[in-house]
């Protein structure tokens, strides 16, 4: 089978509903790929790269390898649950990967006419908020809360999330969890800085429930997980029975891949565009004013991380949804690959091994 005959060959699968990649579409990987990745899975085991519970790897739509691990895990909803033996048909809490998925229904959003443009003051969004109708807040907008840039004071890195003093935190036990966000102190003029914030996903997400007049995950289901086939989720809810935006889906590891899938082909799966191929540009280039970013360094879409490319190593755009535990979607263009993983590395940081196992899958698939 040539290169050039598998796109044909995996449309087709697709169009028929055989979504989830199978080593069935192509041959097998050459034996030293083989070797490397079992390897790879050999250093997980050894507990070399401690507590990751699930990886798949996707290339050119073919599943090279699939792979579950005992491991122990704390759920958002009830604390430590003390070791699970994970497999195929586990659930498992993706925390901040929850961003990147809401960042595809915005996109939708834009598309079906619900959100007319990214330069909308939030604050047309929340007009009972009288007093906060001020000339400095109505500068933030959309597009700032997108790339995380709205220039309002947030910290969700000096405490632990079990910590009341972590932003994130105050937000969730505030009785107003929204007008919380919007009325904390203005830090820098919007757009200028790059600060990591779960208010602004919750508040991208109120938008577009009162854009779409649809509760969040009835819009999420009917817009983006039908049409993937994602049929087994869960979706941690707040007391009012609103969603957690920033960190509450459980989703299944190759339920994880096909949403990595979805990013590689430009937003277009089954015949029909499901997220914009615009919309997917955009999330996946640098919007925001990342302080070590550049050349050589981190930077951030709309929701989603575009991690670190030298002009000497170019990665050619690679980007990932990253979620607090070591749970990442890796797209990586130039390969035509996806990686997921899962893990139970929450406030771990030891949750940097996640990315030497990610360069270790790359450098195998390399060769």
């Amino acid at each position: 089978m040539t290169h050039r005959s598998l796109p044909v060959l995996i449309s087709i699968a697709l169009a028929l509903g055989a979504w989830f990649p199978t080593r069935s579409l192509a041959t097998e990987p050459p034996p030293t790929v083989s070797q490397a990745l079992a390897s790879v899975e050999k250093r997980i085991r050894s507990g070399e790269i401690p507590n990751v519970h699930g990886v798949i790897v996707v290339r050119q739509g073919v599943t090279l390898a699939e792979w579950y691990f005992d491991g122990a895990d704390t759920r958002r909803d009830s604390g430590a649950i003390g070791v699970v033996k994970f497999d195929s048909a586990t659930l498992h809490d993706v925390r901040s990967v929850t961003k990147s998925v809401v960042s595809l229904l915005f996109g939708i959003a834009m598309a079906n006419g619900a959100i007319k443009n990214l330069d909308i003051p939030v604050l047309d969004f929340f007009p009972e908020y009288k007093n906060l109708q001020t000339t400095e807040r109505r500068l933030i907008t959309l597009r700032h809360l997108l790339s995380m840039s709205s220039g309002l004071r947030w910290d969700e890195s000096s405490f632990p999330y079990t910590d009341p003093r972590n932003s994130e935190t105050a937000m969730g036990v505030a009785d107003d969890p929204m007008r919380y966000v919007l009325e904390q102190p203005l830090e820098s003029l919007p757009g200028s800085q790059f600060r990591y914030s779960g208010g602004s996903v919750e508040l991208i997400a109120q938008v577009l429930i009162r854009a779409t007049k649809m509760n969040l995950e009835d819009f999420a289901t009917q817009m983006l997980f039908e049409p993937l086939g994602i049929t087994q989720l869960q979706w941690y809810k707040d007391a009012r029975g609103v969603p957690y935006a920033a960190s509450g889906l459980r989703l299944l590891p190759r339920d994880m891949a096909k949403i990595g899938q979805l990013m590689l082909a430009k937003g277009f799966q089954g015949g029909r565009q499901v997220v914009p191929e615009t919309w997917v540009k955009a999330a996946v280039s640098p919007q925001a004013p990342f302080t070590n970013g550049g050349e050589c360094g981190f930077n951030y879409g709309y929701f989603w991380w575009l991690l670190p490319t030298c002009a000497a190593n170019p990665a050619s755009g690679w980007y990932a949804a990253v979620g607090n535990g070591g749970h990442r979607i890796f797209v990586v263009p130039e390969q035509e690959l996806v990686i997921v993983v899962t893990a139970g590395l929450y406030d771990d940081s030891q949750q940097t091994r996640v990315r030497q196992l990610i360069q270790g899958i790359r450098g195998a698939l390399s060769n």
